[in-house]
């Protein structure tokens, strides 16, 4: 039986390399001479530094720029609250999304179900597992998940006849 499965995966290699090119522009710029604007890396999570409240969304918005060109969709990003550290330095956390969240699996079931499609959808841990007896119903499946759910960036992986 023909299935995919719909996931929520970015490309975390092309995310390292556009964290390295912002925070080597961010050296580079005169207007953050002498600042302490940076963006650190860890395994499912980037904080962004800056000396103020505009220096942040300044390196915010060199960091989108820099995904966008290397093809990682910003959707993937989380972005926290704005906390204060010492003096007037600030500092954003943000998640990078791994994996279909659970509402939004329940919504893409319920969206393939209300369709009429002649597919099965299940919830598989962080992914949507979807089966059907011809292929075009799961193209014409991945189509509808394409035009509906427009707040993830999702990806159809194993597709298997």
């Amino acid at each position: 039986m023909p299935t995919f499965d719909v996931v929520c995966k970015p490309n975390l290699v092309e995310l390292r390399n556009a964290v390295e090119q912002t925070n080597k522009e961010i050296t580079t710029r005169f207007d953050f001479k002498g600042s302490d604007a940076r963006v650190e890396q860890t395994d499912k999570e980037l904080t962004a530094y800056a000396d103020s409240d505009f220096q942040l969304n300044q390196v915010r918005d060199v960091l989108l720029n820099k995904m966008t060109k290397r093809s990682v969709d910003v959707r993937f990003l989380d972005h926290g609250k704005v906390e204060k550290m010492g003096g007037d330095k600030v500092k954003q956390v943000l998640t990078v999304r791994n994996g279909v969240p659970q509402d939004a699996a329940k919504k893409i079931v319920a969206l393939i179900k209300n369709s009429k499609m002649k597919v099965q959808s299940s919830i598989q841990g962080d992914t949507v597992r979807v089966q059907g007896a011809k292929r075009d119903d799961l193209q014409s499946a991945i189509a509808l998940l394409k035009k509906d759910v427009t707040d993830l960036p999702l990806g159809f992986e194993n597709f298997r006849d």
